[in-house]
C-alpha cells in the first residue's frame, strides 16, 4: 500500500515536534538546575560530604568594676575522630589509649561506631602537652579542635557569687547561670569534604566559620573591698569555728553590691568535690532567719516618719520586762535600763522601748512600713535563689506578735533584705533594686554593649526622718551597745543583732545568729556593710561582742581603700584621759547563765571554759578592782535553771 506524500510529511512533523519539545523540556530542566538551583544541590552535596568539627567560643570573662579579671578562660583542646577515615582502628585505639591512659577496648569503641564523627568524651579538654602528644602521632582521621575550659583565677574568692560552668561551658550556677545567654557565645566549626569512603577530596578545600565568643561580664563588686571582706571571715572563721558567715557590702545610694560572701565556700573549679549544699545555696540571699535587733532601725524610721516619737525629749523607763498580752517579754538586760531617752533606748537595744514605739504604730502602720522598705517580698537581685522571708499575716496579729516583730524577733527576713532596706533608711528615704552586673562588653571590639543603672523602687521615708536615723545610729556606735564597730576618724553608725535560732519551731539553746549592720560616713553614707555569724564559739553569742568588730576593720579599710576622706564632728567614744586608766569593780557571775551576763561586756572580757550553760567559778573574785577590759576567768557547769529567751 502506497503512502502519500502529504501522510509522510505529517508524520515527519509530528516526530520533529516531539523531539523538539523534549530536547527544550531537557533544556529547560538543565537550566532551571544549572542557574536556579545549582547553588543550593551544591550546598546539599557539600553536607553530605562535609564532617562539621565543632569549634567552642571563648565564654565571655567576667571582671570586677575594675577590670579585675575573676572568671576567665583557658585553652583545652578536645579530640574527635572520623571512623570511616581509620587505616587501621584497632591499631589507632592502642595509640591513643595508651596516650590518654584509657581502656584500649573503650576506645576501640569509638573507632568503630557507625557515626561520620565521634568526640573522645576522655579527651575532651585536655592539656596542650597531651594534645602536642596525640598530633605527633600522625593518626589519619584523629583530629584536634580547639577549646577552653573556665578558669577561676583565685579560687574560692566570691565563689558563690560567680558559680561555676559545667564541661560544655554551660553556666550551672551563680552569675554564670543568671547570666549563661550573654556570657556562652555562638559555636562555629572546621567542616573537611570527604567521600563516599571517608577519604578526603583534594579539590575541595575545608571551611571555617569561626565561633562568637561571649560577651564579658563586668561587676559591681570592687575587689579592694572583696578582698578585705575576705581576710576578716577568714579571721572569724578561724577565731570563733561558726556554723557560717556571712557579709554583705553595698552602696547605698545606688543598689550596688560591693562586696558579698559567705562561709562555708567552695572553689568553683573543684565545685564536685563539696557537698551540693555548700554550692547550692548562696547565703546572703538565700538564706533566711530571725534579724534580731537590727530590725529595730526600721521601727525607729517608722516611728519618726511618723512622728510618734521625740528621741531627745522624750524618756523611757526600763524595768527589765514588759508584759503583753498576757506574755512577758524580756530585754536583753537582766534588771533593765532603768530611765532613759528615747535615744538611750536606742543606744542600749532596749527591748520594751521598741515594744513601746510599735504600740505607738499599731499593726497596721508597723507592717505596711516593713513592706514598704521591702521585707516579705525578693528585693530582686540579680543571683538566683533569693528568699522571700516570711511575715505574720496581718490579720493574724495580736498584740505579742506586733511586739515582738518591733525589735525583730518572730519574722523571718533575708540578708540581702535588711542591707536594702537599712541602706533605705540612711541614704535619704530611698529603696533601691540591690544588683551585681553593672556592664557587658564586646569581647574584640571592647565596647559596652549594655549597662544596668541603679532601680528606684520608691521612697520609703523623708530626707529629715533619714537624717535622724543616722544619728541615732551613729550614737549607737559611739555610746551605745554598738561600740565596737568604732572607727576612729570616720563616722560610723550601726545596729548590733542578737537571734535565737529556731529549730522544729523551738528556739535553740545556745544557739544565735549574732550580726551587725553599719554604715559610714554617717553623714553622707558611701557604704553599708552587713556581717552574720551563726552559733559562733568560745564566745558570748551577743552581736556587739562578735559582728560588730568585724564590721568596723571592714568599713575603716574599705574606706580607706575607696579614698573616702574622714569627717569632721564625729560623736566622741567615751573620751577617757589616755594614762589614767578606768578601774571598775567586778561582778559576781557565779550562778549566771551566758545570756544573763551580756550586761558586762562593757567593761570586761569574758574566757569560758568547761561545759555546761551556768558559771560555776570566776577569777578574779567578785569585788576586786581590775581596770577595765581586763579578762575574767569563768568555768561552766549544768544547771536546772531555766534560761530566760531574750533578744539583743
Amino acid at each position: 500500500m502506497r503512502v502519500s506524500n502529504v501522510t509522510v510529511r505529517r508524520r515527519l512533523i509530528i516526530v520533529l515536534t516531539v523531539g523538539v519539545l523534549l530536547f527544550s523540556v531537557i533544556d529547560i530542566r538543565l537550566g532551571f538546575v544549572q542557574f536556579w538551583i545549582g547553588d543550593w544541590l551544591t550546598e546539599r552535596a557539600k553536607n553530605s560530604w562535609s564532617r562539621n568539627i565543632p569549634f567552642e567560643p571563648e565564654r565571655g570573662e567576667i571582671l570586677d568594676r575594675n577590670g579585675v579579671p575573676l572568671a576567665t578562660n583557658i585553652s583545652a583542646p578536645t579530640v574527635y575522630v572520623m571512623p570511616r577515615q581509620l587505616e587501621n582502628p584497632s591499631e589507632a585505639a592502642g595509640q591513643l589509649a595508651t596516650t590518654l591512659g584509657v581502656s584500649e577496648k573503650k576506645m576501640y569503641e569509638y573507632m568503630t561506631k557507625n557515626s561520620s564523627i565521634v568526640k573522645i568524651n576522655e579527651a575532651r579538654k585536655i592539656s596542650h602537652e597531651k594534645a602536642r602528644e596525640i598530633q605527633s602521632l600522625e593518626l589519619k582521621g584523629v583530629y584536634i579542635a580547639e577549646d577552653s575550659k573556665r578558669h577561676y583565677p583565685n579560687g574560692s574568692y566570691l565563689s558563690h557569687v560567680l558559680g561555676f560552668a559545667g564541661i560544655d561551658n554551660q553556666g550551672l550556677m551563680g552569675l554564670e547561670l543568671y547570666y549563661d545567654e550573654e556570657l556562652k557565645g555562638e559555636k562555629g566549626s572546621l567542616q573537611p569534604y570527604i567521600t563516599a569512603k571517608g577519604q578526603p577530596m583534594q579539590n575541595l578545600s575545608a571551611d571555617y566559620d569561626p565561633p562568637e565568643d561571649g560577651l564579658n561580664l563586668k561587676l559591681t563588686i570592687d575587689s579592694k573591698v572583696q578582698t578585705i571582706i575576705n581576710r576578716e571571715l577568714d579571721i572569724a572563721e578561724a577565731k570563733y569555728n561558726p556554723d557560717g558567715l556571712i557579709a554583705i557590702a553595698m552602696d547605698p545610694k545606688t543598689g550596688e553590691i560591693l562586696g558579698m560572701d559567705s562561709r562555708p565556700n567552695f572553689d568553683p573549679a573543684n565545685f564536685r568535690e563539696v557537698p551540693q549544699e555548700i554550692y547550692n545555696r548562696n547565703l546572703p540571699v538565700w538564706s533566711t532567719y530571725e534579724p534580731g535587733s537590727t530590725f529595730k532601725i526600721i521601727t525607729l524610721a517608722a516611728a519618726l516618719e511618723e512622728k510618734e516619737v521625740d528621741l531627745q525629749k522624750e524618756e523611757f523607763n526600763d524595768s527589765g520586762s514588759v508584759k503583753v498580752g498576757g506574755a512577758t517579754l524580756h530585754c536583753w538586760k537582766r534588771g533593765g535600763h532603768g530611765h532613759q531617752s528615747f535615744l538611750e533606748v536606742v543606744q542600749n537595744s532596749c527591748n520594751p522601748g521598741f515594744v513601746e514605739l510599735g504600740e505607738r504604730l499599731g499593726k497596721e502602720r508597723l507592717f505596711n512600713y516593713i513592706k514598704d522598705f521591702g521585707f516579705g517580698q525578693k528585693t530582686g537581685i540579680d543571683l538566683q535563689g533569693e528568699g522571700k522571708g516570711i511575715l505574720f499575716n496581718i490579720d493574724r496579729v495580736g498584740p505579742v506578735e506586733q511586739a515582738t516583730t518591733a525589735f525583730g524577733q518572730g519574722v523571718s527576713v533575708t540578708p540581702i533584705q535588711q542591707v536594702a532596706a537599712v541602706a533605705a533608711a540612711v541614704n535619704g528615704g530611698n529603696l533601691y533594686t540591690p544588683y551585681i552586673a553593672k556592664e557587658f562588653i564586646d569581647p574584640t571590639t571592647g565596647k559596652v554593649v549594655s549597662r544596668n543603672t541603679p532601680q528606684l523602687k520608691r521612697r520609703v521615708i523623708s530626707e529629715e526622718t533619714s537624717k535622724q536615723v543616722r544619728h541615732a545610729l551613729e550614737s549607737v556606735v559611739a555610746l551605745g551597745t554598738g561600740k565596737n564597730a568604732f572607727v576612729e576618724g570616720y563616722r560610723v553608725g550601726g545596729k548590733t543583732g542578737t537571734a535565737q535560732k529556731v529549730k522544729d519551731g523551738k528556739y535553740m539553746e545556745n544557739n544565735h545568729i549574732v550580726s551587725f549592720i553599719g554604715f559610714a560616713p554617717a553623714d553622707d553614707p558611701q557604704i553599708v556593710i552587713y556581717v552574720a555569724v551563726d552559733n559562733p564559739k568560745g564566745t558570748l553569742q551577743f552581736g556587739g561582742i562578735v559582728a560588730a568588730p568585724i564590721v568596723g576593720s571592714i568599713i575603716g579599710d574599705s574606706l580607706r581603700a575607696l579614698e573616702v576622706e574622714p569627717r569632721k564632728g564625729q560623736i566622741e567614744k567615751e573620751a577617757r584621759p589616755y594614762l589614767d586608766p578606768v578601774m571598775v569593780e567586778v561582778p559576781n557571775i557565779i550562778g549566771l547563765t551566758k545570756s544573763e551576763i551580756a550586761q558586762q561586756y562593757y567593761n570586761f572580757k569574758l574566757d569560758l571554759e568547761g561545759e555546761g550553760d551556768v558559771i560555776i567559778q570566776q577569777s578574779p573574785p567578785s569585788g576586786e578592782k581590775v581596770e577595765e577590759g581586763s579578762t575574767i576567768r569563768a568555768l561552766l557547769g549544768n544547771s536546772n535553771k531555766k534560761k530566760e529567751e531574750t533578744v539583743e
